[in-house]
């Protein structure tokens, strides 16, 4: 079965049960998104995809507004260009994108988003994780409020940088019912206050986490970062141009997960999994996505390389 619908003035069949979004690709029609991922389910927390469909009162969520027959959409109206280009200026304006994929800087320069008119930032907060909510201090007007904030790293395998969240809301899907199932994060607090929390704010080896990483692994802004990756970026010693991507078969068990090993100087420095891929769908444990270590072990003469000696010092020796 399949739903026919009017996008820009042409008519789209797609099959039923197709969201907007889908419709939109199956087109070609650039449609920018920040929340959606594939392999979890749509929360419409960004509402950077919104697009106008006639007899909607407001815009609509394209990545989970189902296709419909007879639907006319436009993709391009002022409306629609001016609500992506506000959504994409706040969250600029209070988020640190320095680690964002460049589809977003892209997409800032085709909707015109100006950050910096809303003035400079704020001093970064010290006490976010403690802020009761609905207790909120009027703003003075001559800063713009941010979520810069200090990182926590608090083990050796991944850091967290809430100065970067946009509130996707991608790593709660992932840590819960879309594919972990271990409800270590949520989100806590409400408005401008609101922020991804583990339970009582405390640190990741009190919590629940069991350092699956796959929060890691839907994070659209390097909020969320292997430990590794982070070190080397402040070393500056992290260099994307000169790794290469080797895929392969997790070897602890049977499963058959398959990884992504992104190498720099011929050492591992992260592990990632294809999302095309139909026993992980992105996801992993612990042991596929951290378990690495064992195959760089080498001794001291031979590791010698600065990637060597910003890991060495990330496993504490």
């Amino acid at each position: 079965m399949t739903v026919t619908l009017t996008i820009n003035g042409q008519a789209v069949s797609v099959p039923e049960g197709a969201t907007l979004l889908d419709a939109c690709r199956s087109e070609q029609i650039d449609t920018p998104t920040l929340c959606y991922l594939e392999n979890l389910t749509p929360v419409n927390a960004c509402r950077v995809c919104v697009v106008e469909v006639e007899g909607s009162r407001t815009l609509v969520p394209a990545c989970s507004r189902p296709a419909e027959e007879g639907m006319v959409v436009e993709t391009e109206t002022d409306r629609v260009k001016h609500s992506r280009k506000m959504v994409l200026e706040f969250l600029a304006s209070s988020v640190d994108l320095s680690t964002a994929d460049s589809t977003l800087s892209g997409w800032m320069e085709t909707y015109g988003a100006d950050p910096a008119r809303y003035g400079p930032p704020a001093p970064p907060s010290e006490d976010r994780d403690h802020r009761h909510a609905g207790h909120h201090v009027a703003a003075s007007g001559a800063a713009t409020e941010t979520v810069a904030q200090p990182p926590k790293i608090d083990n050796g395998l991944y850091m967290r940088d809430y100065s970067k969240c946009i509130l996707c809301y991608k790593c709660v899907e992932a840590c819960g019912e879309d594919a972990q199932n271990t409800f270590a994060i949520a989100v806590a607090g409400r408005g401008f206050d609101a922020r991804i929390s583990t339970e009582f704010a405390v640190g990741l080896t009190d919590s629940a986490c069991v350092f699956c990483g796959n929060c890691i692994g839907v994070c659209p802004t390097g909020a969320l970062m292997f430990r590794s990756e982070y070190e080397l970026r402040q070393a500056g010693v992290w260099n994307e141009d000169e790794q290469n991507v080797t895929r392969t078969i997790c070897s602890y068990c049977g499963v058959g997960c398959n990884l992504e090993l992104h190498t720099q100087d011929n050492r591992i420095v992260k592990v990632t999994s294809p999302m095309d891929h139909s026993v992980t769908d992105g996801h992993l444990c612990i042991k596929g996505r951290f378990g690495y270590d064992y195959v760089q072990n080498l001794e001291d003469d031979l590791a010698t390389t600065p990637v060597d000696i910003v890991l060495r010092s990330v496993r504490g020796r």
